[in-house]
């Protein structure tokens, strides 16, 4: 799953994004409503954690607009907010839930499943599919022509991601972004170490290698046409 967390209270957020990437989740963070808006109106997320208050537009601006805009993505609004009012100004700016600091994580991570179980417009549950590749985005089973892999969280991450941009040139710094956000040392050659680990799991078949080199740009995840579907 391919989350958003909105907040701007670096322990909160730091929790949120630890917690989740060790669930498998891709996440991405940003700390205000400007530039949240901006991220879920051209990125497809498979879910929005949105907390109420913030700098620039508020939460509860953000959701009215983005649903104005026709973004469908579930939207769970986070807030130190408890009242009856608050709640009910949440669910009818376009927000599918609500859930009221201090939460338990695995509170979050049960809504979390709800929401996108229930969906809105799209099927956001639905198994992830390139070539011989199928992703199981609830259990995260992986398997890689019909044979099940074994994955690291972070192995996980990276699949994920490659498979949600197969055929698409996927940058070093874009990968550490998605899968590794803050916690990446952009002079790190860790990228690099996790695209080998993860071909050595995958790319089992030296005739129809997954994942190409592109020299001076990045990696590729492209199936060729034996594997094609």
């Amino acid at each position: 799953m391919r989350v958003l967390v909105v907040e701007d209270d670096p322990t909160i957020s730091g929790f949120l994004v630890r917690g989740l990437r060790e669930e498998h989740h891709l996440v991405d963070l940003v700390e205000d409503g400007d530039s949240a808006e901006a991220r879920a109106a051209t990125e497809e997320y498979d879910a929005i954690l949105l907390d109420v208050l913030l700098p620039g537009q508020d939460g509860f601006e953000v959701c009215r607009r983005l649903r104005e805009a026709g973004v469908d993505t579930p939207i769970l609004m986070l807030t130190a907010r408890d009242a009856v009012n608050d709640r009910v100004h949440g669910l009818d700016a376009g927000a599918d839930d609500y859930l009221t600091k201090p939460f338990a994580f695995d509170e979050l991570l049960a809504r979390l499943r709800a929401l996108t179980r229930r969906g809105r417009s799209r099927q956001l549950t639905a198994a992830l599919r390139y070539g011989p590749i199928d992703i199981d985005p609830h259990t995260h089973l992986v398997t890689v022509r019909g044979r099940p892999v074994t994955l690291t969280a972070t192995e996980y991450r990276l699949l994920e991601y490659f498979v949600r941009r197969a055929e698409s040139i996927v940058s070093r710094d874009q990968l550490a972004d998605h899968v590794w956000g803050g916690d990446y040392d952009p002079f790190s050659n860790v990228a690099d170490v996790y695209v080998g680990y993860l071909r050595r799991k995958i790319d089992t078949d030296p005739d129809h290698p997954l994942i190409h080199t592109i020299r001076g740009m990045g990696y590729m995840l492209k199936a060729k046409e034996a594997d094609a579907r």
